[in-house]
């Protein structure tokens, strides 16, 4: 049963401490007991706010990994409704189908909240970079990126159910549960929210961004199948489809591949004029000669992105990354797609 732990005001006896100090990590050491429960056995990795470790629960008897948060106010603040939104969506789907990480549970120790979830496998980013490293067999596979793609469909599918739109699908925030079976999780709602919220200006990390936000457009949870299509053509080409460069580059690119922004979405964009003149063409200020330059957009084709696939599987990810929000489709219509029932003879797992 999930408890929330907090320290007693007893535990504070310096005058005017807050629980947010100087030092705002806390210090990770192998093999050590943490809150008398959870023996740290491997560090495994750190983001912009957290550290993680995986460690044995010493009541359950289960590896579980551990999530450290800064000790900051406003990525504490962002945990919380993290824990939030994960138990919403947990409760939902008591069978564990959805292919959405479980919170097992969390808890405030030496100034420091600590998340409980599964212990997962590689992200797709960090496998994927191993893959190519080795020199093995590609794994990434039609019939493979067809099972994954599935599951993340199930699990957007889930969210957008619930109302939730995801905000920050990437390679980073899928990870696998199961190599040989091709099983994955989606993980990281911390830059969630509900369709219903005041949405925020700045989601999705930037080469996986769909258009209507960095025009600063209304959008909804196509966003997120948006994002999907950035990383299947990733996994399938092995490099990343709009590179993280300057937002303008990363328009210019979308343009040379998938075409013209429609003129409404430009219209109506709170953010159109950072990058396109009056006439709506694409510029940048030079920084130093603070000159205007005009971008031409290269002309480029998805299908040499991703050479040696089926006119299918081009055919999904072209849907996907329509520019026009009202053309992409749901992540239920996706589902639908014929590619994702289309039958690879050769494939095993």
């Amino acid at each position: 049963m999930m408890n929330m732990k907090y320290l007693t005001s007893e535990s504070y006896t310096e005058k005017n401490r807050t629980g947010f100090e100087e030092n705002k990590d806390l210090p990770i050491v192998i093999n050590t007991v943490i809150a008398g429960r959870y023996y740290v056995t491997e560090y495994l990795g750190s983001a912009a706010f957290s550290k993680v470790v995986q460690a044995h629960d010493l009541h359950t008897g289960i590896d579980v990994c551990l999530k450290i948060i800064k000790n900051d106010k406003d990525f504490f603040d962002q945990s919380l409704d993290e824990i939030k939104l994960l138990k919403l969506v947990n409760k939902h789907d008591p069978a564990d189908e959805r292919h959405i990480l479980r919170l097992y549970d969390y808890f405030y120790h030496q100034e420091h909240l600590f998340i409980v979830c599964e212990l997962l496998r590689a992200n797709l980013y960090e496998f994927q970079k191993f893959n190519q490293e080795s020199g093995g067999e590609a794994y990434f596979t039609l019939s493979r990126l067809q099972v994954i793609t599935r599951q993340c469909l199930e699990a957007l599918a889930y969210l957008h159910h619930l109302g939730i739109i995801h905000c920050d699908l990437k390679p980073e925030n899928i990870l696998i549960k199961s190599y040989r079976r091709c099983e994955i999780k989606v993980i990281d709602l911390g830059s969630s929210c509900f369709q219903t919220d005041n949405l925020c200006l700045y989601v999705q990390s930037r080469s996986y961004r769909a258009p209507e936000v960095i025009l600063g457009h209304p959008y909804d949870q196509r966003i997120d199948l948006w994002s999907l299509g950035c990383i299947l053509v990733e996994l399938c080409s092995g490099e990343v489809l709009f590179p993280n460069d300057s937002i303008v580059m990363i328009l210019a690119r979308m343009i040379g591949m998938l075409g013209p922004i429609d003129l409404e979405m430009l219209e109506q964009g709170q953010e159109t004029d950072k990058y396109f003149t009056q006439e709506y063409d694409l510029y940048q200020i030079n920084e130093e000669t603070n000159q205007l330059e005009y971008i031409i957009p290269e002309s480029s084709l998805l299908e040499h992105r991703l050479q040696g696939t089926d006119d299918m599987f081009i055919d999904f990810v072209r849907n996907l990354l329509e520019i026009n929000p009202k053309q992409r489709p749901t992540a239920v219509e996706a589902l639908e797609h014929p590619w994702l029932s289309y039958s690879y003879q050769s494939s095993s797992f």
